[in-house]
């Protein structure tokens, strides 16, 4: 393992807190009755993909979240990928200016090491960038596999920085702020998610840029109302305020969707379902992520030797074999216990884009449908308690299994010799009306690409619906056809929902699904 820089006291002193500590996610089929109702926008497979821009900061769990995306960057629109700072990590202005928010990481732990110049930055921080190197030696591997994966060329000229000179601030355009606006005020119709592991600082600027240039002329109006109706921010917690500041008083028609969850977090050993403890693991992991190509050697992990700032006091999950006595007796602020070398630390941020992925959950049409992602309410658990952990938890096995899938594709050139998901398909709207009483069919078809057999069935998401009670579904499977009969409940209230999904699952644990969406009418 390669050796740290040791934190010392006098380092400290010396140094402050410079940021670095440098001194420190044909279908033969109908429905008996129903219509067709209202959708919003969807991105079926071949369709249009979401437009996206992803920001980040470095911290290692968004070094984990953008390897994941990478895998699935076939499957959105990115705009842009942009550096961005944080409560946690901001790079100053390289002009010795001091910065101060009140109850930062700097002012706790018994620490003192502010006003700071900049706080766990690294000089000239490129993580983004060397992602993107990457991502190119296993592009050709990826496209045998996929259709729509972006170019490396086409990627790099996406990555942009942000506001990143201190935690918060939005006095100044950015780069990645001027393309934010640029988006939100073209003319391209359908929504921009604005996927945040970081602050919220670069979206806040290029919203304060619209109003200052608009508010106050005759198209302020409409100009609010454009970008009001296309912006969605998906954003891992408010890690600098900027939300609760500036964007929440200042842009409140903007939806903001909160999509933070312990689950892919560092507290996942917590928050997983036990039978799903494994893929925590380090045997797992090590088979499937760290030992997997290029990509997945850029994975971080418990006992990998790296940090992603030089002497980062708050960084100590590249040791291993130590006690968090001994990691503390050598100067490390150590706020969560050490786990078995090569074993998961952290996608925290990977939530954000999750419920984006095509897997036919549709999670992204609205924040209560829940997905990949979780879902903006807590689910009732296998013990029959509520728990939003378990509106992430539910899936991630499945999420853990499609990841390890994509990671073999990046070293297998050959389609034949690697495994691919499923397809769950269902004739008709996916969201449609029905009466009370009435009698519904869904007919649905599964298909493999690799002609894996399949496993497939009709549950009830019990916990998405609106329509409080459950329905009687009665099933039946030929070949890869699978039915769902049911009667719509005579209590069902007009506007209740009732969400149906197909999930289809291979041999090789690879699953996908089509969710449909049940309006109850009078």
């Amino acid at each position: 393992m390669r050796r740290f820089a040791r934190p010392t006291a006098r380092l400290f002193r010396q140094r402050r807190c410079l940021a670095v500590f440098a001194a420190l996610a044909g279908i033969a089929a109908s429905m008996m009755g129903g219509t067709a109702a209202a959708t919003p926008t969807d991105h079926p497979r071949g369709g249009d993909k979401p437009r996206v821009i992803l920001m980040a900061d470095p911290e290692l769990d968004d070094q984990n979240t953008l390897i994941r995306y990478l895998l699935y960057s076939n499957e959105f629109n990115t705009q842009g990928l942009v550096y961005s700072s944080s409560g946690v990590h901001w790079a100053g202005d390289g002009a010795g200016t001091t910065w101060f928010v009140p109850g930062r990481e700097y002012t706790r732990f018994g620490l003192n090491l502010f006003p700071c110049t900049s706080w766990r930055w690294k000089p000239g921080e490129r993580f983004i960038d060397d992602a993107i190197g990457i991502y190119a030696s296993v592009y050709p591997n990826l496209r045998a596999h996929a259709q729509g994966y972006p170019t490396p060329r086409e990627l790099r000229s996406r990555i942009l920085t942000g506001n990143i000179e201190f935690d918060g601030d939005i006095s100044t355009d950015s780069p990645g702020s001027e393309l934010i606006r640029r988006t939100l005020l073209d003319d391209r119709p359908g929504p921009v998610y604005l996927l945040t592991g970081a602050g919220q600082s670069t979206i806040a600027r290029a919203l304060k840029s619209i109003k200052d240039q608009y508010q106050g002329t005759p198209r302020w109006d409409a100009i609010y109302r454009k970008v009001s109706q296309k912006a969605i921010i998906q954003s891992f917690g408010d890690q600098d305020d900027t939300y609760a500041n500036y964007i929440g008083p200042n842009w409140p028609d903007v939806r903001f969707r909160q999509m933070s969850t312990n689950v892919w977090g560092y507290g996942a050993r917590g928050a997983v379902l036990p039978e799903d403890s494994g893929y925590l693991s380090a045997e797992w992991t090590k088979a499937n992520v760290s030992d997997v190509g290029p990509l997945g050697g850029f994975y971080r992990v418990w006992g990998d030797g790296r940090q992603m700032v030089p002497g980062d006091i708050f960084d100590h999950f590249g040791f291993s074999g130590l006690t968090t006595e001994q990691l503390r007796a050598m100067g490390y602020v150590v706020w969560t216990p050490p786990q078995p070398k090569g074993s998961w630390i952290s996608e925290g941020d990977t939530s954000i884009f999750m419920n984006l992925v095509d897997n036919g959950l549709r999670g992204h049409l609205d924040p209560s449908y829940g997905g990949w992602g979780g879902r903006n309410g807590p689910d009732t658990d296998p013990s029959g308690q509520p728990s939003t952990n378990y509106a992430a938890s539910r899936w991630f096995g499945a999420a853990q299994q499609d990841f390890a899938a994509r990671l073999k594709w990046t070293v297998t050139p050959k389609y034949s010799r690697a495994n691919h998901e499923p397809t769950a398909e269902v004739s008709g709207p996916l969201n449609r009306t029905v009466a009370r009483g009435q009698s519904v069919v869904l007919n649905g078809l599964t298909r493999d690409p690799d002609g894996d057999r399949l496993a497939s069935t009709w549950w009830q998401y019990t916990d998405a619906d609106t329509y409080p009670g459950t329905v009687t579904l009665t099933q039946s499977s030929q070949a890869h056809r699978s039915t769902a009969k049911f009667h719509v409940p005579q209590d069902a209230a007009p506007g209740q929902t009732i969400h149906l999904i197909l999930q289809t699952t291979d041999n090789g644990s690879l699953t996908s699904y089509q969710r449909v969406v049940l309006t109850v009418t009078d």
